[in-house]
């Protein structure tokens, strides 16, 4: 750099410059826009999207250009990027062509570095809550200083500050792209140093030479840590002026008596082998207690004392994307964290085994493909002791694919090396969530773990979680089921279907009831399915509340004289059954119907020329408030495959009128129920009768006249047994089945002028949610 920047940059309040920032809405892109702003200069910048941050600076005086362009850096005196903006952008390309001053970020922010007292935290790990946690502290010791830190930190409000009443400037040094070298601080921390980054460096040896560089243009105090083989090696050649902090009480600060305490940990804080007093640390981890006697080094160094270093540590609750908590309750705690380096994974897991939960489920997205290459054995072993492995695509920043590397490169590794129960290979990102949440259960830890944009499958879980646990309280049911994202083709007997975003199986009246009532209050849409017989969901699933009351009192039945009390989920068949054991007749064409009782009352459900309500003598019900009700037959308005008061209100529980009969009677016309459907009805996976019947012929007639019979799409099929049947060959989507349904209306519309109306009831969507 030929021009003085750190004084053209520092200069903003007395000869403010046009500051154009190539990707601004990047975490560490934004922070320098905040600083220049702050100290005056005219700022302007450009990204691929808007986003929350961008929509901020705009209000602090940010011109912002969307998308990016040539006209957008017209002007500029200085252009800002970072290392991933390439040739090809249009603005960078602009900026070349018409030779404009260009500084990488790491350049300008080292420009506004050393025209103060810098204070450079490098390392390979760790470096984001290491100087979020001493920009915090020197706060709270009352030094006030300026920090730049490559995340969101809520408690210092913002990732940048520049302060008008101290000297001092934190920072967060990136070394991926060897700009660390632009850093002439007054102190520097060191944390460790490890083969990273190896699409940049040759090796090792290049990467200490980076960071040796660092510490000898560091006028003052070098803090390292000795505990690291490579730091320690680095920091004692700086003699004097090296302040070493670790494990051995040997080092200027050292801890002592660490133990886990609540969702952080405590240990006693010691100054060259002399405790200093008891700390509390508001973050878990041991490698986070290194990084706080880091802090505690610069912190004495300041003049901070003892008391305002436990103050302040105890109040740090992290960097976003650092081990942070995206839910927690007595059932599930959702965790998410940037580590993407096989030590950062080892060390933020061993973090996650000491909150004591019963299992750890992992989501990972490897960052960069030539990463993923190189330490594909050090990720083999990085995820030992977990219980369960999701592995997505790789976030490949900037670089190009390498053939045969992707995340099923790590799942192999794993497999090979490591020590975990069941790994996945999950390509798709946005599907993730619903692999993983259905397959919850109580007393899980999701750990989401990448630098890319995983932490969305995480956001995701944790909303829905809380719903989920929302339900369970209200519901006060210990026997309830209760999951997120289950599959509807379980649970249909077609077959066919997506997810339903929440399942829930109530036990007993009273908590279908309040289940009815908290989802009215909380406006979540219920969908009630019994045995799924006459349901066809389609492929995205259904996005509300799908309660299957069969469990508990809702699928009982019992016998009083010679009336039959039904639950919502007990099966026609198992009605059927205790009326003949009862000697009761009347019920015997239930045997065929392969529905529940709530299904058949709202459905008013038939065959053999019975229809439900011809027996029911009353039914219980749940409005939509979570009322509950009950109403005799005659008062219930019923039609033919139709009952509109079940629409909206929710069926408990009804009583079935039957008479006493001859147990040889009753058994005949039960076999002939069951040959009836034998011979009449396909064996393959149905949704029962697809049509409801037009006046002038039967549904399966016009089917068979149509020559639709054994016509398919994929894997649906119109059965050759029934031609209102349609059945699903193995492997249907709800897609062929709706394909092969509107063909058939199509043809039944403009050859023969007969509108078909479906009798199945489709529901859902098309798209996962």
């Amino acid at each position: 750099m030929s021009k003085d920047w750190s004084k053209a940059l520092n200069e903003g309040e007395t000869d403010p410059l046009k500051v154009h920032l190539i990707g601004v809405a990047g975490s560490g892109m934004s922070g320098l826009a905040s600083l220049f702003l702050r100290l005056g200069h005219h700022v302007s910048g450009c990204d691929r999207v808007t986003t929350v941050e961008t929509k901020r600076l705009e209000k602090s005086g940010l011109r912002f250009f969307c998308p990016q362009t040539a006209d957008s850096v017209a002007g500029a005196e200085v252009i800002i990027y970072s290392s991933a903006i390439k040739p090809g952008n249009p603005a960078y390309d602009a900026a070349v062509a018409a030779g404009t001053p260009m500084l990488l970020r790491a350049e300008a922010l080292a420009a506004l570095l050393n025209g103060r007292k810098g204070i450079v935290v490098a390392g390979t790990h760790g470096k984001t809550t290491t100087s979020a946690l001493a920009a915090h502290t020197l706060r709270v010791g009352g030094v006030d200083p300026s920090h730049y830190v490559g995340a969101e930190i809520p408690i210092l409000g913002a990732n940048a500050h520049w302060s008008t009443e101290s000297e001092w400037f934190v920072a967060e040094g990136d070394e991926s792209d060897g700009t660390l070298v632009n850093y002439r601080p007054e102190i520097s921390i060191l944390l460790n140093v490890e083969a990273e980054h190896l699409d940049f460096y040759s090796g090792i040896d290049q990467i200490l030479e980076v960071f040796g560089r660092l510490l000898r243009q560091t006028h003052g105090s070098v803090i390292y840590c000795a505990s690291d083989e490579h730091a320690n090696a680095l920091g004692k050649v700086v003699g004097e002026r090296g302040i070493s902090y670790g494990w051995d009480s040997s080092c200027a600060v050292s801890a002592t008596d660490v133990t886990p305490s609540g969702r952080g940990s405590e240990f006693t804080l010691c100054y060259d082998g002399e405790p200093a007093g008891r700390v509390r640390l508001g973050i878990p981890g041991r490698h986070n207690v290194l990084n706080a006697l880091a802090v505690a080094a610069l912190a004495r160094e300041l003049a901070v004392d003892v008391a305002e270093i436990a103050e302040a540590f105890e109040g740090f609750r992290g960097a976003r994307r650092r081990f942070e908590t995206k839910y927690q309750s007595e059932s599930f705690l959702v965790v998410d964290d940037y580590g993407h380096h096989p030590t950062e994974i080892a060390a933020t897991l061993q973090t996650a085994h000491s909150l004591g939960r019963q299992r750890l489920v992992c989501l990972f997205q490897p960052h960069r493909y030539s990463r993923t290459q190189r330490l594909r054995d050090e990720f083999g072993v990085s995820f030992d002791g977990i219980d369960e492995l999701y592995v997505t695509d790789i976030y490949p920043a900037s670089e190009l694919p390498i053939d045969g590397v992707t995340g099923a490169t790590v799942v192999e590794a794993v497999e090979q090396l490591g020590d975990v129960t069941k790994a996945h290979s999950h390509p798709d990102k946005a599907t993730l969530h619903l692999a993983v949440g259905n397959r919850l259960r109580a007393g899980d830890l999701v750990l989401t773990l990448g630098a890319g944009d995983i932490h969305e499958a995480g956001t995701r879980l944790a909303a829905d979680l809380a719903v989920l646990d929302g339900m369970a309280t209200a519901m006060a049911d210990d026997d309830a089921v209760l999951r997120l994202y289950e599959p509807m083709r379980k649970h249909t007997t077609l077959r066919v279907g997506g997810p339903a975003r929440y399942w829930v199986e109530p036990t007993t009246e009273a908590s279908f009831a309040a289940l009815i009532a908290h989802c009215q209050q909380a406006d979540l849409q219920v969908y009630v399915i019994g045995r799924g017989s006459n349901l066809l969901i389609r492929d995205g699933g259904i996005d509300g509340v799908v309660v299957h009351p069969v469990r508990g009192e809702l699928g009982e039945v019992t016998v009083n004289g010679k009336c039959i009390h039904a639950g919502v989920g007990a099966k026609f068949k198992k009605v059927a059954g205790a009326a003949q054991a009862a000697g009761l007749g009347g019920f015997e064409w239930m045997e065929g119907i392969p529905g529940n009782v709530g299904g058949g009352i709202r459905m008013n459900a038939g065959a053999m020329g019975a229809e439900t309500f011809e027996q029911v003598l009353s039914v219980r019900y749940i409005d939509s408030n979570g009322e509950i009700h009950e109403k005799s037959a005659s008062d219930i308005v019923h039609h033919y495959r139709n009952v509109p008061e079940f629409t909206r209100n929710y069926v408990v529980s009804a009583d079935f009128a039957g008479e006493p009969e001859d147990a040889e009677a009753i058994a005949e016309r039960m076999a002939a129920s069951r040959e009836k459907r034998r011979t009449s009805q396909p064996v393959a996976a149905s949704a029962g009768c697809i049509f409801k019947n037009p006046e002038s012929i039967s549904a399966g007639m016009l089917v068979d006249k149509m020559g639709f019979k054994e016509r398919s799409v994929g894997s649906a099929s119109v059965s050759d047994v029934h031609g209102n049947f349609i059945v699903n060959e193995g492997g249907a989507s709800a897609k062929d089945v709706l394909e092969l349904i509107a063909q058939i209306q199509a043809e039944a519309r403009n050859e023969h002028g007969i509108e078909l109306d479906t009798e199945v009831q489709i529901l859902g969507q098309d798209q996962p949610f």
